[in-house]
């Protein structure tokens, strides 16, 4: 919901959670609008509740996003602006922890910068990031693309980087990778993620030591001795 504070990141399996994603005009927080936002509600591992919504932006959409997500000016010219649709978004959510691909990095700026624009507030939810719990099951992956993930278990990706077949998708994917891992919880993952940036920590050997170091070195230099 809506506060002076934003939620935490957790690494850790609940059982109850909403899920989203979001389609954007681009991959700029600062410059793009979302185009797409949609939800599926989460109790006991299962899907309860399904929320989606297409957005005009107020603009053109780009050829580019357009080729990716397959949503063109002439599918959103009557939908609402996100003013009006964020709000039915936050009131599905409720107190929910929020869960989805990426999310850290890319959906959950869009959510904060328009909370802030349209609300003056910002979103209190704790979220959980699958590509953060993906780098955890699968340390040794070059790449942790949600398609990737859905064909690594044998998920189709059918209407693949539409906002309510992912969120589908990686429902799936996150029930799946729990049930592998065992559960994740913060305890386990307290010194493989890095709490900086959320990438993994990485065990390596220096002149005084080993060190956990962050596998996103140069850009991130957190270290925490062993």
């Amino acid at each position: 919901m809506l506060g002076k504070r934003k939620g935490k990141q957790r690494r850790e399996y609940v059982r109850d959670y909403v899920l989203y994603d979001l389609e954007t005009t681009g991959i700029s927080s600062l410059y793009d609008e979302v185009i797409e936002i949609s939800a599926v509600k989460v109790r006991n591992g299962k899907i309860v509740d399904e929320f989606s919504e297409l957005v005009n932006p107020g603009r053109p959409i780009p050829y580019a996003a357009s080729s990716v997500n397959n949503i063109s000016d002439k599918m959103v010219e009557n939908a609402r602006s996100f003013e009006k649709v964020l709000p039915e978004f936050l009131a599905f959510a409720g107190d929910d922890v929020l869960a989805g691909h990426n999310i850290a990095g890319f959906d959950m700026k869009f959510l904060y910068r328009d909370c802030e624009k349209y609300f003056g507030q910002t979103l209190t939810n704790d979220y959980i990031d699958t590509l953060a719990i993906a780098k955890l099951c699968f340390p040794e992956w070059k790449h942790r693309k949600l398609s990737d993930l859905a064909e690594h278990y044998g998920i189709s990706t059918k209407g693949a980087h539409r906002a309510l077949a992912d969120c589908r998708m990686n429902q799936q994917v996150f029930e799946l990778m729990a049930k592998e891992s065992g559960g994740t919880s913060a305890k386990q993952t307290e010194e493989k993620i890095c709490p900086r940036c959320g990438l993994a920590l990485k065990k390596r050997n220096g002149r005084f030591g080993g060190f956990w170091g962050c596998t996103g070195f140069p850009d991130c230099r957190y270290t925490k001795n062993v």
